[in-house]
């Protein structure tokens, strides 16, 4: 069954609303491949369970590949797909409109934005 939204906007906040969703999408944009533990490294206080829930949503949307190697231990990377790349320049947006206006009201802690 399909979502009913009100207008276009509503589509994407809802794909990549998730509380990491857009910091995931912007590093692996800017980095690269990267592994969980490297994602969890920039991402400071995600716990294991929410990183993992992330990526398996931003997966199914069809956003981030998961790419597992047949090793022991097992080996996962991820990736933007050609879809995931879209959004970088609305994500670059973002950073910059929240470098502008962040204020007094926030901290920044890891800087991710360039």
């Amino acid at each position: 069954m399909k979502k009913k939204v009100v207008c276009e906007m509503e589509v994407t906040l809802d794909i990549i609303g998730g509380k990491y969703k857009a910091t995931i999408l912007y590093i692996l944009g800017g980095e690269g491949t990267k592994r969980f533990g490297e994602l969890k490294s920039f991402i400071c206080n995600v716990s294991h369970k929410t990183l993992t829930n992330q990526l398996r949503e931003l997966e199914e949307d069809g956003l981030v590949h998961r790419e597992i190697y047949p090793e022991v231990p097992p080996k996962v990377e991820y990736s933007l797909t050609k879809k995931g790349k879209t959004l970088i320049p609305i994500l670059e947006a973002m950073c910059e409109w929240g470098e502008i206006n962040m204020g007094d009201k926030y901290e920044l802690i890891n800087p991710l934005c360039k």
